[in-house]
């Protein structure tokens, strides 16, 4: 898989609060943005490959939940992760 261990571990550590944390907001959001960079260079290839792109519209919709979750309860984490990954609403 593009994912292995050492990279989550190196995505949590830097969004994250530490490696071990992956169930942090912002290590998630950091995670799904890895793979949704990833899924949309392969659909680009790909063009017709649907249960790929149902699933990038899915990992979508779990980001965009996590950040509206985000928003609403520490919005001063929201604009830090917003800026780390380069992310616009």
């Amino acid at each position: 898989m593009y994912i292995n261990q050492e990279i989550k571990k190196d995505i949590f550590k830097t969004y994250g609060k530490s490696e071990a944390d992956t169930g942090s907001a912002e290590g998630q959001i950091a995670l799904f943005t890895t793979r949704i960079n990833h899924l949309t260079k392969h659909l680009k290839a790909n063009k017709k490959d649907k249960g790929t792109q149902r699933a990038l519209i899915n990992m979508v919709g779990k980001r965009r939940r996590l950040l509206d979750y985000l928003k609403e309860k520490e919005i001063n984490r929201y604009r830090e992760i917003i800026k780390k990954l380069n992310l616009r609403k």
